[in-house]
């Protein structure tokens, strides 16, 4: 278990302990995908501005009397391809990591709901999951 689970007093029982420790496993599941997701959504806009930048100067530019003639060097080349698949497979890997990060997300709200609902019933304030999970990470 965490140092701040353990540092709560004796009137924590086991039980409610162990919840917690799940609930601030699943909160740092959820934030490892949202990050990874983070990074994804940005290597996805770097890579296909990049591969933009380099199909205007290696086509656009160079073939712009004819939309057949940049066709043609567009099919031509072969490099254009391998590019091609690379940005559409990052960003189905950055869809693929939104969806987990999703999922992740409604696996922890449940657990949020019973620790307000159990800080309501021992006549704790107000509050939501979200302040005791920050509190017992931090």
């Amino acid at each position: 278990m965490g140092s701040s689970i353990l540092m709560l007093d004796d009137r924590t029982d086991q039980a409610t302990k162990q919840m917690l420790e799940n609930v601030i496993k699943r909160k740092n599941k959820f934030d490892l995908y949202k990050r990874r997701h983070l990074i994804a959504v940005w290597a996805t806009i770097g890579i296909a501005s990049f591969y933009f930048i380099y199909l205007y100067q290696t086509i656009a530019a160079v073939y712009s009397y004819s939309f057949a003639a940049m066709f043609s060097a567009f099919v031509n080349d072969s490099r254009n391809f391998y590019y091609l698949v690379f940005c559409v497979g990052v960003y189905g890997l950055m869809n693929l990591l939104r969806e987990k990060e999703k999922k992740q997300k409604r696996n922890i709200m449940p657990l949020d709901v019973k620790l307000s609902i159990g800080a309501k019933i021992y006549g704790k304030k107000k509050t939501n999951g979200r302040i005791v999970i920050s509190y017992l990470i931090s």
